[in-house]
């Protein structure tokens, strides 16, 4: 997998990091999504278990070549949607 990332103009980092999320995580979020669903406007929103634990939303789009994305955002999940992620991994019986 060979991500690319939306860099934040003011400060020339990765927009990631402005959530607190690595880009480590996110490259563990796209190798083994639990759910992976269409976005808007072409985009798709992967979400799933970093390697550290903590559950992280992905919001990307697929490039031409298979293993390549282009990282808009990404976030951890907190609250009602992580509680909502978790029940549907329990109906899919992850």
């Amino acid at each position: 997998m060979h991500p690319r990332f939306y860099v934040d103009r003011e400060t020339g980092l990765p927009h990631i990091l402005t959530h607190g999320v690595e880009e480590s995580e996110v490259e563990d979020i796209l190798k083994s999504p639990g759910e992976d669903r269409p976005g808007r406007e072409g985009s798709r929103v992967a979400i799933g278990q970093t390697a550290g634990g903590r559950y992280v939303r992905v919001i990307y789009v697929p490039g031409r070549e298979p293993d390549q994305v282009f990282v808009i955002t990404a976030y951890e999940l907190r609250g009602k949607p992580l509680a909502a992620f978790r029940r549907r991994m329990r109906r899919r019986g992850r």
